[in-house]
């Protein structure tokens, strides 16, 4: 990534009055149209995206800028150079130069070597990934990340220009389907516009003026007003991500808590050992388990779903124990609760009086926590002792999920996706999408330094890894 040092002269030459309102035309193209979405003015953008972003944004901005032509066939660059040329070193004049003929493209990350280079793959016009020669990029990008930039050859390396976008993988896709039906209109509006002169078509002639690279140099603007608009909406309507556990019922955590009848301890611990869901951990405390999880019914594409198993696969429906003169029994879902109701019903009746029954929310849990953070209790573990456990635990989930339905791969499992070559092709991109994730969580997060390459090699496609 050049440095900013590179285009001080011509950011200054941007001052001059000429420019300076053509520009502020360009500027109102690029982030007008969120912003008036999202009912805030381009002032408030500072405020509300930071600084980091602010100035990535006007980055972008500026780099469609020097690509363009104003109405009297003049360009910036081209002015900046006759006028100021002078006063640049061959490598800046060699940067501006390729700056003034690049487009903008959406690329997926992949193969980063820290503070030398990473590859990238051009995601709208396709071909092999290209290795671009980069330092500070490479501190901050992660494999699989997909972003917004402008890749310009200067001598005989490949660099990234300043304004660069990450996207996350639907805004991405978002993108995508609408720079192809950009596309598709352009070439329906040339064969449109050739038919009313009465000429006929030169395919070769539409296939020139209607490339991949044409459409996205006039395509700049789409890149940042969608991606803007999805900032500003997480930004000014934050919402936590739907939570549903493996039946696909949405997270309320029920608890049904019975009053016990006079000495009816003896009796109820003796009914409740007859029910064979129930494997007890204490004397007074049981876990409800159902069979090893293979769900099969459809799920919320927008849905996390939330899961407790065993070792042995046994998936945890809820719990259930004694405790002061009260019996407790909790699930994770108001459905789930209703059927532990029913299972305990057929062997309490006489033993427990009417329950009180009590929900809360995720939003309500994270709500009632208390502010600052609070010492976890130690387990007693070593570090790596405890990092030891979290990964058989994840590779175990992730194992399970295998066998699972998803939604990104049409509620398929991704065992049978791998089966056709339309099925793999949704699994790469959902493999891709669960690595990407695992590469961006913080140092706190179990999922940090989590290696989810075998799966590739698990389901027979580690040749797609590229």
């Amino acid at each position: 990534m050049a440095s900013v040092r590179s285009l001080a002269g011509l950011m200054k030459f941007l001052r001059r009055e000429e420019w300076r309102a053509v520009f502020n035309e360009v500027l109102d193209r690029h982030l007008a149209p969120a912003c008036t979405r999202a009912e805030v003015s381009i002032d408030e953008l500072p405020n509300l995206l930071g600084d980091h972003h602010g100035s990535v944004l006007w980055g972008c901005v500026f780099e469609d800028f020097l690509t363009r032509d104003i109405d009297d066939g003049r360009n910036i660059v081209d002015d900046y150079l006759e006028r100021r040329g002078w006063k640049e070193s061959a490598s800046n004049k060699a940067y501006i130069t390729a700056l003034r003929s690049s487009v903008m493209s959406l690329y997926e990350i992949s193969d980063i070597v820290l503070d030398e280079s990473f590859l990238a793959r051009d995601l709208v016009r396709g071909g092999d990934p290209i290795r671009v020669n980069e330092r500070s990029g490479t501190r901050y990008l992660k494999p699989w990340d997909r972003v917004a930039a402008r890749l310009v050859s200067v001598g005989s390396r490949t660099e990234m220009a300043g304004g660069v976008l990450l996207f996350d993988f639907n805004t991405s896709e978002a993108l995508l389907k609408t720079l192809r039906r950009v596309s598709k209109k352009a070439h329906a509006d040339a064969v449109k516009f050739a038919r009313q002169l009465g000429q006929g078509i030169d395919k070769r002639v539409f296939a020139d003026a209607l490339t991949d690279t044409e459409l996205l140099r006039t395509s700049a603007f789409l890149f940042t007003n969608i991606w803007l608009d999805d900032h500003l909406h997480r930004t000014l309507n934050p919402t936590l991500p739907q939570m549903v556990n493996t039946d696909g019922d949405e997270l309320v955590f029920t608890t049904v808590s019975y009053p016990l009848t006079p000495s009816s301890t003896d009796a109820i611990c003796l009914a409740l050992a007859a029910i064979p869901a129930f494997r007890p951990e204490s004397e007074t405390f049981w876990n409800w388990i159902g069979p090893e999880e293979r769900v099969d019914k459809k799920r919320r594409a927008d849905s996390q779903t939330f899961i407790t198993t065993f070792d042995d696969g046994s998936l945890v429906l809820g719990t259930v124990e004694l405790k002061d003169n009260t019996l407790v029994l909790e699930g994770n879902s108001q459905q789930r609760a209703e059927r532990g109701r029913a299972v305990v019903a057929t062997v309490l009746e006489g033993l427990v009086g009417e329950p009180v029954i009590e929900t809360r929310t995720v939003a309500q849990l994270m709500a009632s926590r208390p502010a600052g953070k609070s010492e976890p209790l130690s387990s007693g573990l070593s570090p790596d002792e405890k990092w030891a456990i979290i990964q058989e635990s994840l590779e175990r989930h992730y194992l399970n999920l295998l066998d699972e339905s998803v939604p990104m791969l049409g509620n398929m499992t991704p065992r049978r996706a791998a089966k056709s070559a339309k099925g793999r092709e949704k699994l790469v991109a959902w493999l891709k999408l669960l690595e990407n994730g695992a590469a961006r969580q913080d140092g706190a997060s179990p999922m940090a330094g989590c290696d989810l390459s075998w799966m590739w090699t698990e389901l027979g496609i580690a040749d797609l890894r590229r």
